[in-house]
């Protein structure tokens, strides 16, 4: 590792015990919820911790400690905000509470194609894994793959649910790894790194594969955000079907992505039923949300689609 990836890490380090301290908490929304926020406050600067490391909005060097405030910019987390804001300081990292931990990720708005994004879906997939991890079984202690990990929010639950479990999160986006990384230590999990896609730079197989992978037609490519072909379903696709042949025998696969409705019809389903009948999978498959950034049915390249509905596919190998 770097020494500014160490300075980096140390920052990111200290700024998640300072804000556990002080009771921080802050619920992610989606990008068009905190713009509508932001519209709604006006150009003011942050009032609380919330405002600084929630809402990503400049504040004054005085309200973070001097010393936690020197380590931050040591590590690039903090910068000078632009434009009529000059003379302020501004964070280049979010901060989201979720149960008893804290998850650090890339600061709003979230443009750059390696920013690491936390929202509502991430709370939908931590949901998902909790209800569909048994409370007991035959191996109490699993080996765990977190596929496209980005803040390692779903690794991080796994194993929280497993204690002792062998833990490895997968991303291609190096950005992704890190934050994974401080995330998992602030929470106290121990982890493995692994970049690359999908499971390719990982061998053996897996008890238990959980993934968020991203679903949606991003014209910039953001690796949180672009699924691929097929409306976006190809990514999710692949990853499933690469995770099946990777289960252990009893093996789980624990993945929430989305999909395009088109006529009515789910074609993510329908493009996965070959791959879970030929690893012998038992498997349920539910509509998490039926109507999920409507806002981008309005671009051409959804203009056959109903809708976007959030899916949870769960699948156990015989």
């Amino acid at each position: 590792m770097g020494e500014t990836c160490a300075q980096q890490d140390e920052a990111l380090t200290a700024l998640l015990a300072y804000l556990r301290v002080e009771a921080y908490g802050f619920t992610p929304v989606t990008p068009l919820t905190h713009q509508q926020v932001l519209s709604n406050r006006g150009k003011t600067a942050a009032a609380s911790l919330r405002d600084i490391f929630g809402w990503s909005l400049p504040f004054a060097a005085q309200q973070l400690p001097g010393d936690l405030l020197q380590l931050l910019q040591a590590g690039a987390v903090v910068g000078h905000a632009p434009g009529d804001m000059a003379g302020l300081l501004l964070s280049h990292v979010r901060v989201a509470s979720l149960d008893a931990d804290l998850f650090v990720h890339s600061a709003f708005p979230t443009q750059a194609r390696d920013a690491v994004f936390f929202g509502p879906d991430t709370v939908r997939f931590f949901k998902l894994i909790r209800d569909h991890l048994p409370a007991r079984q035959a191996k109490e202690s699993l080996r765990i793959a977190d596929i496209g990990c980005g803040s390692g929010a779903g690794g991080i639950m796994a194993a929280r649910l497993r204690r002792g479990s062998q833990v490895t999160l997968t991303d291609v986006n190096p950005l992704a790894l890190r934050y994974a990384r401080v995330n998992a230590a602030a929470a106290g999990i121990q982890v493995s790194l692994s970049l690359g896609d999908a499971l390719a730079a990982t061998t053996g197989d897996f008890d238990l594969i959980v993934s968020n992978p991203p679903y949606l037609v991003d014209d910039a490519a953001r690796a949180y955000r672009d699924g691929g072909g097929d409306l976006g379903r190809a990514l999710s696709v692949k990853i499933a079907s690469q995770a099946l042949q990777r289960l252990s025998p009893g093996g789980r696969l624990i993945l929430y992505t989305g999909v395009a409705m088109v006529h009515g019809v789910d074609h993510f389903i329908r493009d996965m039923a070959p791959f879970l009948g030929a690893a012998a999978c038992v498997y349920t498959y539910e509509e998490i949300d039926p109507d999920v950034f409507g806002e981008e049915l309005a671009r051409p390249v959804y203009q056959g689609a109903d809708r976007i509905a959030a899916v949870g596919l769960v699948a156990v190998k015989a």
